[in-house]
């Protein structure tokens, strides 16, 4: 049946991202993560970054991604517009700029032996992820 629904040209699940805004809400998002005792992955992203376009093309829409994620809260920020928020978000990780991909534990602090910068495949992208169970 999965073959069928790619044969007909319709677009895969794509991941359900809550996109969040500003640092109060990403932790009101790790609050309420932290209270289920899940992780929490935020991607950043933006319009105009080819990488992030590559993830959700590629590594986002492969259903072993998409079956790891699962178990996770999945954010998104994104920052395409730039904004002094956007900027906010950013300088408070370090990040330059998109794409960045964070990872939170259920005590809401980031683990950053797990962050990904850049672009990563399927196979490279579990092989990193954290072991949330």
């Amino acid at each position: 049946a999965l073959l069928n629904v790619a044969a007909a040209g319709k677009e895969p699940q794509k991941i359900a991202f809550q996109r969040i805004a500003s640092l109060s809400d990403l932790e009101t998002k790790l609050q309420q993560a932290s209270a289920a005792n899940q992780w929490v992955m935020l991607d950043f992203y933006a319009d105009w970054c080819v990488s992030c376009k590559e993830m959700e093309a590629y590594t986002f829409s492969d259903p072993r991604v998409k079956a790891k994620l699962a178990q996770f809260l999945v954010l998104q920020a994104d920052v395409t517009q730039n904004t002094d928020v956007d900027q906010a978000l950013l300088t408070k990780f370090k990040l330059i700029g998109p794409p960045a991909i964070l990872f939170f534990g259920p005590d809401r602090q980031e683990r950053s032996e797990y962050r990904v910068i850049g672009y990563r495949d399927a196979e490279n992208f579990i092989a990193h992820l954290p072991q949330a169970d």
